[in-house]
């Protein structure tokens, strides 16, 4: 059967599981195809050379082969090389990096290319490996949330009522909701925020990161919550493993 060659592809590994003593099947998000599946002959093995590097959070560069026909949905890993820049992060920074290579296991379709959502997690894995960075975390989660919403359709816009398209007031506040969209707070509703930092995040959505990390930055804790019910939503059930364990670590 004939094959094609992917050479030198970006690429990181999401997740890794035995395929059998000596293989392993790889969830790997590549730059200009997307998340793909690959099955690593011999990574198990001591010898490997693949063996120390295909690790997450890692950036790489990957060859693999492609069946012609674009019937097999894994395909043949041929190579990989690390390409460095940063070292893995530890701690709380690990367990964040874990958490959106999650997110996209779940809400990526495979072989459906987002190169500039590779970009941005690419930073954001530099910024998690950077070492202890405390509050600054946050933001760098919520807009990477944001963005990965969008990139899949999954983020209504967020200077108007989703059900009316009415304008948002300035002072009134707004909650998201994943059956409905954009809508009015209800008093119960304990994470909201106005009209006017609503629209300051669409506003900053369609400029640049920087300026969609600094809004992040200002309406985390409101955010954040609101973001978690609607991706958790969107993912289905069971709940995130990741989100799990954070749960279970917070409660000890």
């Amino acid at each position: 059967m004939a094959v094609r060659r992917i050479s030198d592809e970006p690429a990181f590994v999401l997740h890794s599981y035995a395929w059998s003593e000596s293989s392993l099947i790889l969830e790997a998000f590549t730059r200009h195809h997307g998340r793909v599946a690959l099955v690593a002959k011999g990574a198990k093995k001591p010898t490997s050379n693949f063996r120390p590097v295909l690790l997450p959070l890692q950036p790489l560069h990957l060859a693999y082969t492609v069946a012609a026909t674009g019937a097999a949905e894994i395909h043949a890993l041929k190579g990989a090389e690390w390409v460095g820049g940063h070292v893995m992060p530890t701690g709380d920074a690990l367990l964040s990096g874990l958490y959106l290579n999650e997110l996209l296991l779940r809400l990526l379709a495979r072989d459906d290319p987002h190169a500039e959502l590779f970009d941005i997690y690419a930073g954001v894995v530099r910024v998690l490996a950077g070492g202890p960075q405390g509050d600054a975390v946050g933001p760098v989660l919520r807009t990477f949330e944001l963005l990965l919403l969008r990139a899949i359709g999954l983020l209504p816009a967020l200077d108007a009522e989703t059900a009316t398209l009415a304008a948002l007031d300035a002072q009134a506040r707004y909650t998201l909701v994943p059956e409905g969209g954009l809508r009015a707070a209800a008093p119960a509703d304990r994470a909201a925020l106005t009209g006017a930092q609503w629209s300051a995040l669409q506003q900053a959505l369609e400029q640049d990161y920087p300026a969609l990390l600094r809004a992040c930055a200002s309406v985390d804790a409101e955010l954040k919550p609101q973001l978690r019910v609607l991706l958790q939503y969107h993912c289905g059930s069971p709940l995130l493993r990741t989100r799990q364990l954070m749960m279970d670590l917070q409660s000890l």
